[in-house]
């Protein structure tokens, strides 16, 4: 498997969480070329901070394996990582994370700083950046152009 399958997957995520009229991004976590967690973006719904797709899935991945250590995991996710989550990725020190767009508004994978790879903490993170990244990109920008004519209406 490579970066653009997983990163599909993870885009599946995204569209369930459009399909629920919540912004739309997706994360899967890959453990040993299996995936073992999935989330997408609920805090419209459940009305949470926490509820971003990326801690979504970390929580199920610490579940599946039993350790809030996910060593040698990937997460694919379809917006760069915002702060609290690049603080969780690091935290549960995830190998490697890959995303599709850039957040320059909040991205703290590389566009606006870079937590995953800050030497002062304990643990780095390997980034690839823009896989997938007009696909990633246009969910969420059809997304936003959509609410905006509904607002509208």
């Amino acid at each position: 498997m490579n970066d653009a399958y997983y990163m599909q997957l993870a885009i599946n995520e995204a569209e369930k969480a459009s399909q629920r009229n919540e912004v739309p991004i997706g994360a899967i976590i890959v453990f040993q070329d299996e995936v073992i967690a999935t989330g997408f973006n609920i805090r419209e719904t459940s009305q949470e901070t926490l509820s971003h797709a990326e801690l979504i899935a970390i929580r199920e991945a610490n579940k599946k394996v039993g350790s809030w250590r996910l060593e040698d995991c990937t997460l694919y996710v379809t917006l760069e990582p915002c702060p609290m989550c690049a603080g969780a990725i690091v935290q549960s020190r995830i190998k490697r994370v890959v995303f599709g767009a850039s957040d320059p508004k909040a991205g703290c994978a590389g566009t606006l700083m870079n937590l995953l790879d800050e030497k002062r903490f304990n643990h780095q993170v390997a980034v690839t950046r823009g896989v997938l990244e007009e696909k990633c990109s246009s969910l969420l920008s059809n997304f936003f152009k959509e609410l905006r004519t509904r607002k509208k209406q």
